[in-house]
């Protein structure tokens, strides 16, 4: 049976460049690459970064029963839905994967595939290191949308508070202070667990 090591963190938190580094240091693990209705960015690939598709084709994947989590966000751009699909990326036999996600998108991944399958990796930072990263990162866009940032940092401080996150039973965290210590940590945890298994 394998495993999902799903990478969790609010907005700024360095969950895409520990994603990068776990990769290179685990490339035995599979990735999934998720689907979503927003607007592709400058510098995205269709089919790299996400499946960037249209609500036409969200709502025949929802028909045919294929989405196994959906998050829908009110951004100030309108409605943008991420969603997870079973679309035969899936090797429920043999394949470790790796997946970054929202605590929502954790808890339907457990329900779908089973408690002892997901392994959650929650990274942490400081809110005030975590502003001033968004607002450097944001900055750096041809056209930075400064409301959009505001928005999903709040979101994300009520998304991932400390009773949701004890809802769903995390309790370890992975506290993003220096990248290479974070990732040294997590790979740590990655190799501890497929030594549970073998």
């Amino acid at each position: 049976m394998s495993n999902i090591y799903y990478l969790m963190g609010k907005s700024s938190s360095g969950k895409d460049t520990i994603y990068k580094r776990i990769k290179e240091l685990h490339p035995e693990l599979k990735t999934v690459t998720i689907y979503t209705t927003r607007p592709i960015r400058e510098g995205e690939k269709n089919g790299k970064e996400y499946y960037f598709v249209n609500e036409e084709k969200l709502q025949q994947l929802l028909d045919d029963g294929k989405v196994i989590e959906l998050r829908t966000y009110d951004t100030v751009h309108g409605p943008w839905n991420y969603f997870t699909v079973d679309d035969g990326q899936f090797d429920q036999d043999t394949a470790d994967y790796l997946m970054i996600g929202t605590l929502e998108s954790y808890q339907k991944m457990r329900e779908y595939f089973g408690e002892e399958r997901i392994v959650p990796l929650y990274i942490e930072v400081e809110d005030g290191e975590r502003l001033m990263r968004a607002l450097t990162r944001e900055r750096m866009q041809k056209e930075p949308k400064y409301a959009e940032m505001c928005r999903r940092f709040l979101a994300d401080t009520e998304d991932f508070s400390e009773e949701n996150l004890k809802a769903v039973g995390i309790t370890e965290r992975f506290e993003n202070r220096e990248l290479e210590e974070t990732v040294r940590k997590i790979s740590e945890r990655i190799q501890q667990k497929t030594g549970e298994l073998g």
